[in-house]
């Protein structure tokens, strides 16, 4: 049997299909009649809807999020957007797949990605933040981690590479702001560069993307906190007063206390930063959203929750 790919699936509407897929959620929902499952299914080319109704709770029992299953089930189209309704469900063993297979990557190159961080960095004039910035991702360990992240679990850059790719476009956006508003240059780009480093900590991406248990309790925006004010000490005479807008920056970026930041932006830099980084994420969430669109005939996007909208994409 050969492997059925998520991108393929628009070419099977209306037909049976065998494959194998990874669960990357897994919901039992009461309906009006009887239960049933509500599963987000993956692999390394997208993600896609799917139900179980039939013995939903029997079905259920077989597998959790994080395994790769094997899928019997007909494509069909629900509000313009394609989904499979499942017949069968089987556990595949770890040892008859790679997982790897089933992870969804950035589309970007990660190796250019790689030499335009560092790229900024050496820009970077301030003797104490370009050292702190090569502290920490000259460090080949944390530096491999960083470069697998995701940069979140479901809405913007959620595949392995998306920290890294979000974390250049940020930069790139605060780069062109520096040469024409009246800003700490190298503060910018080094909050633009650091600002969502907690994230390395908050996500694991195997078996699939995921909180951890220090990121659902704490969150990315604390511990990337925290990890830049104890690698600053690492550096003789770091100024305290640096350190302190540097800190601003990653603990403003959401921007509304509303959206889980930690303080308001509070400086042109973090005003800067905070709608750069919006910008990105929006824009990526939206685009993801609209390359998810398989219908040819479809005019709206599927239901964004976090904004509460459909998006036009005729």
């Amino acid at each position: 049997m050969s492997k059925i790919f998520v991108k393929e699936l628009k070419d099977h509407l209306n037909k049976e299909i065998i494959s194998n897929f990874l669960v990357t959620e897994k919901i039992l929902r009461e309906g009006a009649k009887d239960f049933y499952i509500r599963l987000k299914l993956a692999d390394s080319s997208g993600s896609i809807a799917a139900n179980v109704w039939n013995n939903a709770k029997a079905v259920a029992e077989k597998f959790k999020e994080g395994d790769v299953i094997q899928v019997k089930g007909f494509i069909i189209t629900y509000k313009t957007q394609l989904q499979i309704t499942v017949n069968n469900i089987k556990k595949v063993p770890q040892e008859e797949y790679d997982l790897n297979d089933f992870l969804e990557t950035t589309s970007k190159d990660i190796s250019k990605l790689s030499d335009k961080l560092f790229d900024y960095i050496n820009s970077i004039k301030n003797q104490y933040l370009k050292e702190l910035l090569l502290n920490i991702f000259e460090d080949k360990e944390f530096f491999t981690k960083f470069g697998q992240a995701p940069a979140a679990k479901g809405w913007h850059h959620n595949y392995i590479g998306g920290l890294l790719e979000h974390t250049i476009s940020v930069t790139g956006l605060c780069d062109y702001a520096s040469h024409n508003y009246k800003v700490d240059r190298d503060l910018l780009l080094t909050g633009a560069i650091l600002h969502d480093i907690g994230k390395v900590f908050e996500y694991q991406i195997v078996p699939n993307i995921d909180f951890t248990p220090v990121g659902r309790l704490v969150g990315h925006i604390p511990l990337g906190d925290n990890f830049v004010a104890d690698k600053s000490k690492e550096i003789n005479n770091f100024p305290t007063d640096l350190l302190m807008k540097l800190r601003h920056l990653i603990l403003s970026h959401h921007g509304e206390y509303e959206m889980a930041s930690a303080r308001l932006p509070q400086t042109l830099e973090a005003t800067i930063l905070h709608q750069a980084d919006n910008f990105d994420a929006q824009t990526i969430g939206v685009q993801q959203l609209k390359d998810a669109v398989t219908d040819d005939d479809a005019k709206w996007t599927e239901f964004d929750r976090l904004n509460s909208r459909y998006y036009y994409v005729k």
